[in-house]
């Protein structure tokens, strides 16, 4: 991909070869010969090679100065393609073809007797069994990618601003096309289809294809009763006057994503609802303000909490504050109470680990769930030098959130 400032829309070569460069660095820190991974996610990270990751594994190697990956048979052309990925092993497939023993071979070709990687095998995905990576060589394990990916580069971030752009979009045609007497599931459908078309139109061969089946941006939500669950389904239930919504939309650019949520309601809301509405505004409004270069992560969550104990809503409460997002939906650092602590524990933790740091994205979501309905807005949020930047805009009071 061209390194063009003018095109925000896929990841530039530099980026790749800046994270290939750091494993490597950090492979030489180490007594192994190579450094390894299985996860998909790690895999797209460091070379850009995206694939679904299934009951065939691929595993991704990483000597001094070679890159090589082990595919199934069906990934062989889509693979070779990469420029960063220098020699491909193949096997035909599974359970017939041999994934760890075609890994094995190809170590032994690079000369890897002692690889670090980040699971001792292929995880069992989708009805996977086959054995560990450790029969055949020494494994020590490591999460360098996994802590990569809390800091966003500048390249990542405007990632996320172009999803958080269409993001905003879909949501609006969301917005106009719910109504009472719309179905949530239909609704869902013609926004996200709206919002795709004009993505696709707008950025034509700059759209970097990461779906299979489905446009590159959605929008939907959840309705009623569904909406105490934080995790609720759709409902096959027509909308009516009263109803809360939860809603939800993104937009995928380049395999990065952004998160906007908002509490809507069908018609004018009765005092019940704006009470908690204006509550779990509040209470978001709190986690932007607490959320500064330096803050603990902890604090935050420790912050809206206070406010709901303040308010005598802590019963309501089911989950914390928010995540960080990017390549994953749900990443970390997590916005949590426990978050300190946890850090504290970990073997592989660094200075910084428990606070927020510039580079990194979260989404900030604290919401409230009575008996009847959900409350929750989210918004995507950058950390950057000098504070923070909200990426996601659409509107949060009452007013613009009233169908």
């Amino acid at each position: 991909m061209s390194d063009s400032p003018g095109l925000p829309t896929a990841l530039p070569d530099s980026e790749y070869e800046s994270r290939l460069e750091a494993v490597r660095e950090r492979l030489a820190e180490t007594d192994a010969d190579a450094a390894g991974w299985f996860g998909a996610t790690s895999i797209a990270y460091l070379t850009g090679f995206h694939h679904v990751q299934t009951e065939r594994p691929v595993a991704l190697v990483v000597t001094p100065d070679r890159t090589a990956v082990t595919v199934p048979r069906l990934e062989r052309e889509r693979v070779t393609a990469n420029p960063r990925i220098d020699q491909v092993r193949t096997y035909f497939d599974y359970p017939q073809g041999e994934p760890v023993g075609t890994t094995a071979a190809m170590l032994a070709e690079l000369g890897v007797e002692r690889l670090c990687a980040d699971s001792e095998g292929p995880p069992g995905v989708m009805g996977y069994e086959g054995p560990p990576l450790t029969d055949e060589v020494t494994v020590t394990t490591q999460s360098w990618v996994d802590r990569m990916r809390w800091e966003k580069s500048d390249a990542e971030l405007e990632l996320v601003r172009e999803s958080a752009r269409w993001a905003n979009l879909a949501h609006r045609h969301l917005a106009e096309a719910a109504g009472a007497g719309t179905h949530p599931a239909t609704v869902s459908q013609r926004a996200s289809l709206e919002a795709s078309r004009a993505m696709l139109d707008t950025l034509g061969d700059r759209y970097v294809p990461r779906v299979r089946g489905s446009g590159p941006a959605h929008a939907g939500f959840i309705s009623g009763p569904q909406t105490r669950l934080p995790h609720g389904h759709t409902a096959n239930r027509r909308l009516e006057t009263g109803d809360v919504l939860i809603t939800g939309a993104s937009a995928n650019v380049d395999g990065y994503r952004s998160e906007l949520e908002r509490t809507m309601f069908v018609g004018d809301p009765d005092d019940e609802q704006r009470h908690y509405f204006e509550l779990a505004v509040e209470a978001q409004s709190i986690a932007m303000e607490t959320l500064t270069p330096g803050c603990e992560l902890a604090a935050v969550d420790d912050a809206v909490w206070a406010y709901f104990e303040e308010q005598g809503v802590t019963d309501l409460a089911q989950h914390h504050v928010g995540h960080n997002i990017g390549l994953g939906a749900h990443e970390p650092p997590y916005v949590d109470r426990g978050w300190t602590a946890h850090c504290e524990t970990r073997d592989s933790r660094t200075d910084g680990d428990a606070v927020a740091r510039p580079g990194q994205i979260y989404t900030l979501e604290p919401g409230l769930y009575t008996d009847d309905a959900g409350y929750r807005h989210s918004d995507t949020v950058a950390v950057t030098a000098d504070g923070t930047e909200r990426l996601t805009y659409f509107p949060r009071g009452l007013d613009g959130n009233v169908v």
